[in-house]
Formats: C-alpha cells, sequence, structure tokens
C-alpha cells in the first residue's frame, strides 16, 4: 500500500502523474465530481490549520466523497491517552483514507505502519509536509511551465520550515537545480539537509543574508516568517528583520517572469503592495493545493491495492540497539513505537521518524 510521508515516498513518475493529473482536474473538473462517491477520508488534525484542513476537505467533497474526523484532538480520546497507532486503527475502520497533521514529528510515519488505509502527512511538527510540496510543484509547474533548471531562493526561517525541507527534497530529483538560502545565521538550513539532500544529489547551493544581492537570479522566491521567538537576542532580531521582508523595492531587480510562493499564513514578510504583482503567486498557491490534493486522493485510492505503487524499499536502515533519538518532540520518545533509524551521507546514525541524530 502507498502511503505519503515524505516528499521521496513518491517516485518521480508518481509525482510527474499527480501533478499531471491535478492539471487535468483544473481543465476538466466537472469530469471528476463523482470520483470518490461513496468514499471518506478522514482529517486527523492534532494541529491548527486553516489552509491544509480546508483544501483537504473541499478536494474530498469536490471529488463526490464524504469527510469526517476533526481539527481539535483536545475533543477525542487522544485526550484520554490514545496513541496515534491505536487513533488510527479505530479510524481505520470508519474511512478509505486518512489525512493527519500532528505537532509530533514522525506521528505520521508511525500511524502509517499500522493503518489498513492510506496515510497522507499533512505536516507533522518542523519535519516534513509533502502535500505542500506538491502544491509547491504545481504552482511553479503553471507559473514557470516547467520544474528542471530552475534557480530557487529560500528566504526566512529555514531551520525549522517543513515547507522548505520538504520542497528542497522533491527539487533534487529535478535537473540543474540550483538553492538559494536566504537566511540569518540563527534560521539557516539544517545540515543534514545541506549534505544528505543537496551534496548527495549534486544540488549547487549557498547561503546570503540579503535578498537584494541575489534577486536577479531567481526564478522562484519561496518566502516564509522570520520567527521571532526562534532569537534570543531581541535587538539581533529587530536589526535583521527589515532583510527578510519582501516589498516592491526589492522586486525591482527580479526577472519580469519570477515567480513568488509562500505556504502561508504570511504576517509582514510580505507586504500588501505586492500582492498585486503579476508574480505574486501564493493566493493562487492555496487553490492549487485543491486540485494536487484531490489527484493525491485518487491516486493513493487506486494505488491501495496495486503492488506495483507499493513503499519504496530504503537501502539506509541500520541497526541501532539501545540508541534513542534525540529530538524530544519525536514520536519514539513520546509514545511507545519502535525506535526506527537510518545511516546518514556522512555515516552518522539518524532518526527514521524525525531526521534528528541519535544519542
Amino acid at each position: 500500500m502507498k502511503h505519503l510521508i515524505d516528499p521521496t515516498d513518491l517516485t518521480p513518475e508518481e509525482t510527474s502523474d499527480i501533478i499531471s493529473l491535478a492539471e487535468d482536474i483544473i481543465a476538466h473538473r466537472e469530469r471528476y465530481s463523482e470520483r470518490c462517491k461513496g468514499r471518506k477520508l478522514a482529517t486527523l488534525f492534532y494541529e491548527p490549520s486553516t489552509r491544509t484542513r480546508l483544501s483537504f476537505t473541499a478536494a474530498m467533497m469536490e471529488l463526490g466523497g464524504n469527510v469526517l474526523g476533526f481539527a481539535d484532538a483536545r475533543n477525542t480520546s487522544v485526550s484520554k491517552g490514545e496513541t496515534v497507532e491505536d487513533t488510527v486503527r479505530v479510524v481505520g475502520c470508519f474511512a478509505d483514507i486518512i489525512a493527519m497533521r500532528h505537532h509530533i514529528e514522525g506521528a505520521p510515519l508511525a500511524a502509517s505502519a499500522v493503518s489498513r488505509v492510506p496515510v497522507i502527512n499533512a505536516g507533522d511538527g518542523s519535519h516534513s509536509h509533502p502535500t505542500q510540496t506538491l502544491t509547491d510543484l504545481l504552482t511553479i509547474k503553471r507559473e514557470l511551465g516547467h520544474l528542471d533548471h530552475l534557480t530557487v531562493g529560500f528566504c526566512g526561517d529555514l531551520k525549522f520550515g517543513r515547507t522548505v525541507h520538504s520542497l528542497i527534497k522533491a527539487l533534487s530529483r529535478y535537473e540543474g537545480t540550483r538553492v538559494i538560502l536566504i537566511a540569518p545565521d540563527e534560521l539557516q538550513l539544517p545540515d543534514y539537509i545541506k549534505h544528505d539532500v543537496c551534496d548527495r544529489c549534486g544540488i549547487e547551493y549557498r547561503e546570503c543574508r540579503t535578498m537584494e544581492e541575489v534577486m536577479g537570479e531567481l526564478d522562484v522566491l519561496y518566502m516564509t516568517r522570520v520567527q521571532k521567538e526562534r532569537f534570543l537576542d531581541e535587538e539581533e532580531f529587530d536589526r535583521l528583520k527589515d532583510s527578510f521582508v519582501l516589498d516592491r523595492a526589492k522586486l525591482s531587480a527580479a526577472k519580469e517572469r519570477m515567480a513568488i510562493l509562500h505556504p502561508l499564513p504570511r504576517v509582514n514578510e510580505i507586504l500588501k503592495e505586492v500582492d498585486a504583482d503579476p508574480r505574486a503567486a501564493y493566493f493562487r498557491q492555496v487553490e492549487n493545493g485543491k486540485f494536487v490534493r484531490m489527484a493525491l486522493i485518487c491516486r493513493l485510492l487506486e494505488w491501495r491495492d496495486d503492488p506495483s505503487h507499493g513503499m519504496p524499499e530504503r537501502s539506509d536502515t541500520a541497526e541501532a540497539a539501545g540508541c534513542t533519538c534525540s529530538n524530544r518532540n519525536c514520536i519514539s520518545n513520546m509514545e511507545n513505537v519502535e525506535p526506527r533509524f537510518r545511516r546518514g551521507e556522512s555515516g552518522e546514525l539518524r532518526c527514521l521518524y524525525c531526521d534528528s541524530k541519535v544519542k
């Protein structure tokens, strides 16, 4: 059975197929109005969400299916101590497919190990957000016409931004990808992404401190919020914050056909004056999310009993008796799930659930 926990769970061919199907849905929405008639999607959202939860709900409704689930885990048996694994075992008796968002990293992977129906990771902590990645890929394709030979600038919180981590993984599969990392020192991209993704895949990347020095090179500018709470020194934040706010003046050096993306919500990192710029694609990006989730739901239900679309074989798993994950917010440290590990590009042990180093 195929689940979507990480962007790399889909082969490049499967990713391309889902994006093509989403484009066909956009062009011929009436053909898909009963594609999931009689099917049920369970949305298990353990943390707040606006766009992702409503996008999944709208997607299933437009496919003619039904939706059940919860938007607040405090109103469920979770408040009584029910584990993620047991919740998924129960919900799998009522639904054909599950979309899960969780504040604990690795929770969707743990869920997929016991689920009788496909599980979609709708975001787990600061780890991964693969359906946002599919949304981003569809948006780039629609805005620029292709996904290869692109220079993509990621700006803001690159350390904790799960959307950034997921998209870099996905872009590493396309020829000619260049990545420019625009962030303060406190929020730079984690080393394991640089080594295990960029270096391993031969992705050219470089780090800089301002948008202005690279704006003219970019085909895509991916904005994220610089979070004040991540800084130990408030004066340092006040000194740096304006470097990561996009306004009309900064766009003066940008290409005429650049796409500005943002996973939203925004706070003040993109001024409202930018909204009217034709390169501002972030609200079109939201709608694309519904269409790509429609395509994903269709395919995962079709592939459920197809052995040619199973989960990918892992060649990097490793035995590590007596070891534990160093991440306190990992599912392996929060619930009674079997610890699982992999060997990183530099030979170090990492947790399979959250990618943190092992101790």
